[in-house]
């Protein structure tokens, strides 16, 4: 196959394709994928949950061709342009955060975020070289963001390589104990090291590479609280569940709070290009704002930064956000996929089945099988339907337009696998 002679495909080990090569694929529209032989996939997970309006969608697609006829690309450092400015004044009314930052990808805004508040402080006078994350978080594969998360699966390889950071307990489970008790541990934390850390860094109400695991708002409201009362910056990464897949535009606001700095991706362009933002209080801003100074400067860069094919995409969406009522139907879906999957609560390999907006989880109990995973996705693949399980973890995380029979499929076709597996 050409592809396997040259390509080194993402979060993939090649050997794996010998025996199920990777699909050719031509288009895609609504929920489904199309591969050269014509046949049809349900994208149930999204593509890596960025297609929030279906592949394809006409508006998007008409809003990148109008602007790729005008401006493609400009250096962004001392030039600006009309899809940019638009799109950060639409975030800013969306978000209450006034300033913004652009990156090409949800990595690249983590690194962001965790440099501007490290930076800010050494901007006062103040050595803060920690920052806290939760046991179980995910929060991107470059060197910063690798080590504030807790996935040994993707950092163990380059421990040696990044820097120390302190982890805090997330909350086991969904309920409004287990959100006490682990902004409790964190309090301790902070208690006694708060001093050393710049920023706290949470996934909202879902840790989703995490394996889907859900907590209260509850937990965010007093985790802000705590970082009020220490004076830490706290960062959200609302990557993969912003802009309507948890049942608010963004799952902040679920606890009635706002980060200092919030990172932004996935969704923001509908999943036709890269793009991310970090969001930000004006006082961050602010205190890089003064006479030039290479030290306390920001000097961060991207060459793509503001790129206006990707900020027409981000306007486009945000259009279909404003011409339709998306939340409100999310949540009639999200109902819909939840009812669904309720037989399954009692099914003999299923430990949990949880859901939270547009993301519904199956959690089966340990199988014997070392590689479940992959096992599973080629099962599903076979029935026409694009799973790709987190360990013993299958969830559904659609596109915003799939429709009943498409869901109907999913589910039937995450039990065949699961009745199936090992």
């Amino acid at each position: 196959m050409r592809d396997a002679r040259h390509i080194w495909h993402p979060c993939t080990q090649m050997k794996d394709h010998e025996d199920f090569p990777i699909i050719p694929l031509v288009r895609g529209e609504g929920a489904k994928l199309f591969d050269t032989q014509g046949k049809s996939y349900i994208d149930a997970i999204s593509s890596w949950w960025v297609n929030l309006f279906g592949h394809a969608h006409p508006h998007i697609v008409s809003a990148i061709a109008k602007q790729a006829s005008s401006l493609e690309h400009a250096i962004f450092a001392g030039f600006t342009h009309e899809p940019a400015v638009r799109l950060a004044e639409r975030l800013a009314t969306m978000t209450g955060l006034p300033r913004l930052f652009f990156a090409d990808n949800g990595s690249a805004a983590v690194e962001i975020a965790l440099k501007l508040a490290y930076h800010y402080f050494h901007n006062q006078g103040q050595e803060r070289p920690y920052f806290v994350s939760l046991t179980g978080s995910y929060h991107g594969e470059t060197m910063g963001a690798l080590a504030v998360g807790d996935l040994g699966l993707y950092k163990e390889a380059y421990k040696a390589l990044l820097m120390r950071t302190l982890q805090s307990p997330a909350p086991k489970d969904r309920t409004i104990e287990a959100a006490i008790e682990a902004a409790e541990a964190m309090a301790r934390l902070l208690h006694e090291r708060g001093h050393e850390v710049a920023a706290v860094i949470v996934e909202p109400l879902v840790q989703c590479a995490g394996g889907m695991a859900m907590h209260d708002p509850e937990f965010i409201r007093r985790v802000r609280a705590l970082c009020d009362q220490f004076g830490i910056f706290l960062i959200h990464d609302e990557i993969a569940v912003g802009f309507g897949r948890t049942g608010t535009m963004f799952a902040f606001e679920q606890a009635g709070i706002k980060p200092d700095l919030l990172c932004l991706s996935k969704g923001l362009t509908g999943g036709f290009l890269p793009m991310s933002v970090v969001m930000m209080r004006e006082e961050i801003y602010v205190a890089f704002y003064e006479d030039y100074h290479p030290q306390r400067s920001f000097l961060h860069s991207h060459s793509y930064t503001g790129n206006p094919l990707a900020c027409a995409a981000a306007n486009a969406t945000l259009d279909l956000f404003e011409e339709e009522e998306w939340i409100t139907r999310n949540r009639q879906t999200a109902q819909k996929m939840a009812e669904l999957l309720t037989p399954l609560v009692h099914h003999r390999k299923v430990r949990e089945v949880r859901s939270k907006g547009m993301i519904a989880a199956v959690e089966l109990h340990d199988l014997s099988d070392p590689r479940p995973a992959r096992t599973m996705m080629r099962k599903a693949l076979l029935q026409g339907v694009l799973l790709r399980p987190l360990g013993n973890v299958l969830y559904l995380m659609p596109p915003y337009v799939i429709s009943d029979e498409e869901l109907v499929k999913c589910v039937e076709v995450m039990k065949m696998v699961i009745d199936e597996v090992e």
